[in-house]
């Protein structure tokens, strides 16, 4: 995993969920914009992941390979899912639900972080 990347999707993550949080104190729903933001941090997960796999193969595995597999599914998996559920919810909640799942997958990839070099 490369710093750079890492610290691009936490960046990301925090500006999303902080956008998600100003239309909480606003008490307004998602809007279409915020799920083209979160479909920008999917994508950059996704490339994210790509280049763990290649790092991974040619410089040899993360050092617990299951845990670290298993925080990246679960990281691709969080924001389509709460995609969904915010475009189905529209309400305050929808944000509500937004801003959590940003924020849980920018300390999942904290997470990520330290798993890879052994912290």
């Amino acid at each position: 995993m490369l710093l750079p990347l890492l610290i691009l999707l936490v960046a990301l993550c925090v500006a999303l969920g902080g956008w998600a949080a100003w239309f909480v104190v606003k008490d307004r729903p998602v809007i279409l914009n915020q799920l083209w933001g979160g479909a920008i941090v999917e994508g950059v997960l996704i490339a994210q992941a790509i280049t763990a796999a290649i790092r991974s193969a040619t410089h040899g595995p993360p050092s617990d390979p299951l845990l670290f597999w298993g925080y990246m599914a679960t990281s691709l998996v969080i924001l389509p899912v709460a995609a969904a559920w915010a475009f189905a919810e529209r309400t305050k909640w929808s944000s509500v639900v937004l801003l959590v799942a940003a924020l849980t997958v920018g300390f999942l990839n904290y997470r990520l972080w330290q798993i890879w070099t052994g912290v």
